[in-house]
């Protein structure tokens, strides 16, 4: 008799709660809204976006970033976005997290609530070209989302629209031992939405085309300084470099494998890969806005031996990444309404 009469009495006091608590998110979401309202009144803004904490570190550690003393940030859907300024230019700055759903969350977030003139996209990836080196710099022209595959059994057949073929039988060591019954992987192109496309359309895209204009800016850094030194007793054997114009891959893979990284280079013709680039690029783009990307190179991406080497020169990395970005916003002109 008593337990009955104890449940009217648990639905009653669950049902206050759960209206206490969409009480709550509903008065956070309008003072949310009301001060998004107050810093897009000073805007426009540049959107800056990193991955991970090493590189926010570095970013912030530059000391370049001055930040709004009225509105430092806003907190929204688990992540920071943080305004200030940056030689003289006001950016909106957040930190997406790994991988592409992060990226393409994050990037819609900043493009739909906040006054964004251009996103810069920066952080470190990892080397997949033999003609560049760690620490390096680069920023690509083209970048391609390397994550759609269809995984094809040891019968199946490409599918003609398929971009590449990765047969994993060439790979058997030693080769040409047996079946591998793995199969075949037939990449595949992004079905890519836009504004400057027709509603509700996709069109077949490969390669994301970075903006002419910012690459073109961008170039003429080429040949600035870049560190070279983690600290005094490592050193990286060749001066850091920057390079504007190659291409880039993305995909939720973090590339450790030096198969697969030739795999890439040869097929794709890509001279780093990233998990979060191609998300960043294509969601800037499908909403009209400039796009740069720049990602310093921390690790040969499977290609050294033994551990992978980004912990060693995953910071020095980022801090070359930053330079090149303070330096290309620094070029930027001055943005007015």
């Amino acid at each position: 008799m008593a337990a009955t009469q104890l449940k009217p009495c648990l639905v009653l006091l669950l049902t206050f709660s759960l209206l206490a608590f969409a009480s709550a998110i509903s008065r956070n979401r309008i003072k949310s809204l009301n001060q998004i309202k107050e810093v897009n009144r000073k805007g426009p803004y540049i959107g800056l976006i990193t991955v991970i904490a090493t590189e926010e570190d570095a970013f912030f550690a530059s000391g370049s970033f001055k930040p709004d003393p009225k509105f430092p940030f806003i907190d929204l859907s688990g992540r920071r976005f943080r305004f200030g300024v940056v030689r003289g230019r006001k950016v909106v700055y957040v930190r997406c997290g790994e991988g592409m759903t992060n990226a393409v969350g994050a990037t819609q977030q900043m493009v739909d609530l906040f006054d964004i003139k251009g996103i810069i996209h920066f952080g470190i990836a990892g080397n997949t070209n033999n003609s560049m080196s760690i620490g390096d710099v680069t920023i690509p022209n083209q970048i391609a989302h390397t994550g759609l595959w269809e995984w094809l059994n040891t019968n199946g057949t490409l599918d003609s629209a398929d971009v590449a073929q990765l047969e994993i039988g060439d790979y058997n060591v030693p080769k040409g031992n047996g079946t591998n019954l793995l199969g075949h992987i037939g990449y595949m192109e992004e079905e890519y939405y836009s504004v400057a496309g027709e509603p509700n359309v996709a069109e077949s895209l490969l390669w994301a085309n970075i903006s002419l204009q910012w690459l073109q800016l961008a170039s003429n850094l080429e040949g600035m300084k870049l560190e070279q030194c983690v600290n005094s007793s490592l050193c990286l054997t060749e001066k850091p470099k920057l390079v504007v114009g190659l291409r880039a891959s993305t995909s939720n893979i973090f590339l450790d494998n030096a198969a697969y990284r030739d795999f890439l280079f040869q097929k794709f013709g890509v001279s780093s890969a990233d998990m979060e680039s191609a998300g960043v690029a294509m969601t800037s783009l499908s909403n009209g806005y400039p796009v740069i990307v720049i990602r310093g190179l921390s690790d040969l991406a499977g290609n050294q031996e033994g551990d992978n080497v980004v912990s060693k020169f995953g910071g020095l990395a980022a801090v070359n990444s930053v330079k090149v970005v303070l330096g290309f916003i620094r070029n930027l002109p001055l943005i007015t309404r």
